[in-house]
């Protein structure tokens, strides 16, 4: 019974993707609730039956109460087979009713919901660009990809548990009364308008406060992930008390925004009890008066009572669903500053796979300054031919980064084109793109798994000889046998931690290493990747780079000229334009800057004068 209930929705069913989610907080619940629109439908019916049933339970307990009037002989005579059905139907209906629609929130809608909007949230934030990772915190977003999908799950249950059987229910207790005596009603009515005013108060105040208070959070939580990523920095600089205030400030700021929320809660707590002591009063009072007159009996009475008294302990419970209601669709709404920013690098429907023949890179015209007017590259021309390997060097800022993420389609070019083999970049798929490009970064972050998962990420299709074979050419297979994390797995099943963390800078660079030659790509970017390596390492490294290049196009980047003083080109690039180009001897014979670069290393690394 559970899986079928379970099993009604699939959260990971197909579902047409949109570069460009809604923006508004309906439109946006409604694109992630269209699995579920006859699911919802019944689940409503099945609130409105349970609501019914509540209600008509209570008028019928004043009608036990007028049946007893009688003698036992003349009660069990008249009304025997009556009250045995009443007692079978409480017995076996009503609770297969009740089990029907706790089943379709809590088996069905609940867990499926919230898994529905975290699976696709999740797969449409990894589809921005790395430019947009860039500009926010990795925990902030992490929270929200998190925090978003329950809050629409507490939306959802809200809306059924709370909001469409408390309307059913008060319809129905409205009904009741009116059959008792239309007087009863006025009272009931003024109630009504009051709680009305009342939630309409509490509602503008909660949504804000509570999505202040979840931006909040967020803040406090993008702050600690900062200073735990960076936890080497941190203790290495000892700024403990500095990362302290940093958080505190962010926490301090967090507990305002919340104490602000609940002031909100005790005045409507407050002006509840008096609200409901006017029902009580005015239900009850008027029920004794009019039976005082003869013109309703016990019956009625104890019914009206009991409803009021039902209705007393449910508008607590109504008011907090409906301001939990509106709080997390605050918590919602804060999720969509992620989930629903648009994709703007994007594949266009014609884009084809690229189709890599020689290998052949050509810049046209390149023009990327970051939106800012200046920095990056300006006009750039270059044309790198297949098998050709070309060496990049200047200061920080000159733009070689640059080059290479717009080569990777990390941006879109701001003006300008790159080709490979005539074919326009964005105009080929960018994982098609970057499955032809193996790249070995300055910064050799791992993923926190096993040695063999980030290897095979190079291929995921790879047999374990050919990865053990990749990792010896990257002179890494000796020290990952040698490799065991706390939990007890070894060699290439031991896991390296958060970015690696678990291994040295040599040590992850190798793996790095190892992952590219697994790849094989007919495309080769080099972003320092020798800097992490002693001497003795590097020396050898450099054979098995150099024997990686061969056949391929290289670009390697790097200010420890000696590394690049073998490649067929060098090109020297300033303020985002190559300034000199040639052979190592070519250059050092111009006497420009490429040989004062040359002059002024210190251990063979260049001395680079302004911060990028």
């Amino acid at each position: 019974m559970f899986r079928f209930f379970e099993n009604l929705i699939d959260p990971y069913c197909d579902y047409p993707e949109t570069d460009r989610p809604p923006t508004k907080l309906w439109p946006f619940m409604r694109d992630y609730a269209q699995p579920f629109k006859k699911v919802f439908w019944a689940t409503g019916l099945i609130s409105v039956v349970v609501a019914a049933v509540e209600i008509g339970l209570i008028s019928y307990m004043g009608r036990v109460v007028d049946i007893l009037s009688g003698s036992p002989e003349e009660v069990w005579a008249m009304h025997g087979t009556e009250l045995i059905l009443m007692a079978v139907f409480i017995l076996f209906l009503r609770p297969v009713i009740q089990l029907i629609d706790v089943m379709l929130l809590n088996n069905t809608i609940l867990p499926n919901f919230g898994t529905l909007i975290r699976w696709r949230a999740h797969k449409h934030v990894l589809r921005q660009s790395v430019g947009w990772f860039e500009n926010d915190f990795a925990g902030r977003i992490a929270n929200r990809i998190m925090q978003t999908p329950p809050a629409a799950g507490e939306v959802v249950f809200q809306v059924f548990d709370a909001i469409t059987f408390a309307l059913a229910y008060m319809l129905g207790a409205a009904l009741l009364l009116w059959a008792a005596d239309a007087r009863l009603l006025l009272p009931l009515l003024i109630w009504f308008v009051l709680y009305a005013a009342l939630i309409r108060w509490t509602v503008v105040r909660v949504g804000p406060a509570s999505q202040a208070a979840s931006d909040a959070r967020s803040t406090v939580t993008g702050r600690v992930v900062d200073s735990y990523s960076n936890i080497h920095s941190v203790k290495m600089f000892a700024h403990h008390d500095r990362e302290l205030d940093y958080a505190k400030s962010a926490i301090e700021e967090t507990r305002t925004t919340f104490q602000a929320e609940m002031r909100i809660f005790t005045i409507m707590d407050g002006a509840l009890v008096m609200l409901n002591g006017l029902l009580i009063v005015g239900v009850v009072g008027w029920g004794i008066a009019l039976w005082m007159q003869g013109l309703a009996s016990v019956g009625v009475v104890a019914a009206a009572t009991t409803l009021t008294l039902r209705l007393n302990s449910m508008t607590g419970w109504i008011m907090w669903a409906l301001t939990s209601f509106f709080r997390q669709l605050g918590v919602v709404s804060e999720g969509m500053q992620t989930i629903a920013q648009p994709i703007d690098l994007v594949d266009d429907k014609t884009c084809k796979p690229l189709h890599l023949t020689k290998g052949k890179i050509t810049f046209d015209n390149l023009s990327h300054h970051y939106g800012r007017g200046s920095g990056g590259l300006d006009q750039l021309n270059l044309t790198i031919h297949p098998g050709e390997k070309v060496g990049l060097i200047g200061r920080s800022g000159a733009g070689k980064s640059t080059l290479v993420k717009l080569l990777l389609r990390f941006y879109d070019t701001e003006d300008g084109r790159i080709l490979i083999d005539g074919q326009d970049i964005s105009t080929v798929t960018q994982d098609s793109l970057r499955q032809n490009i193996g790249m070995v970064q300055q910064d050799s972050s791992l993923l926190h798994r096993s040695v063999r998962d980030n290897l095979l990420y190079g291929r995921p299709d790879a047999a374990e000889q050919e990865m053990i074979a990749a990792a010896r050419k990257a002179h890494a297979h000796d020290f990952i046998l040698d490799l065991e994390d706390p939990q007890g797995r070894t060699g290439y099943d031991a896991h390296v931690g958060e970015r690696g963390v678990k291994l040295s800078g040599g040590q992850r660079q190798r793996v790095t290493l190892a992952r590219v030659i697994l790849k094989n790509a007919p495309i080769l970017l080099l972003d320092e990747a020798t800097s992490a390596l002693d001497s003795e390492v590097e020396a050898a490294i450099q054979e098995t780079l150099y024997g990686m290049m061969e056949g391929k196009t290289v670009i390697a980047i790097a200010h420890r000229l000696s590394t690049i003083a073998q490649m067929d080109r060098i090109l020297v690039l300033d303020q985002g334009k190559i300034v000199e180009e040639g052979t190592h001897e070519a250059l050092l014979a111009q006497s420009g800057l490429y040989a004062q670069f040359w002059a002024r290393q210190s251990g063979g690394f260049l001395n680079v004068e302004a911060a990028e």
